[in-house]
């Protein structure tokens, strides 16, 4: 098997480490942040089903852990699996959200950036949302 190319894409969130790994661990949140889910995940058994232009992948997240360990793995209706890794971890008083992209086979160099700034986009988000949600004006 040949090693993909990997870009690391993380942002630094002013939030308790524990408290963005809890928010992020629910499947049911990453609607709110990670636009390529925008359209739901529908729990599936152990798994959870995403519908998305290629139909519907099935997506199966790391189990419950006091790691910060985010990981999720998306298999598209034509077999494709990828790994997404995903970790929180901590920085300082906050946290540091790390998402591990790898490039597919057969991705050309202008895809593989313009997966890097979606990822950036939806790390920002989540960001926000995070960062809104503690600054005691928000409640959720």
């Amino acid at each position: 098997m040949t090693t993909l190319a990997a870009r690391i894409i993380h942002i630094s969130i002013t939030r308790d480490w524990r408290d963005v790994y809890a928010f992020m661990a629910r499947p049911e949140n990453m609607p709110l942040w990670a636009s390529g889910l925008s359209s739901g995940l529908t729990p599936d058994g152990a798994d959870w089903i995403a519908p998305g232009p290629l139909g519907n992948a099935r997506v199966r997240f790391a189990p419950d852990n006091a790691l910060g360990v985010v990981d999720h793995l998306v298999t598209l209706e034509n077999g494709l699996t990828v790994h997404n890794a995903l970790r929180v971890v901590p920085n300082g008083d906050g946290a540091e959200v790390m998402f591990t992209l790898l490039r597919q086979p057969d991705m050309s160099d202008e895809q593989f950036a313009g997966d890097a700034e979606w990822v950036a986009r939806d790390l920002a988000t989540l960001k926000s949302i995070l960062e809104q949600k503690n600054d005691g004006t928000h409640h959720g």
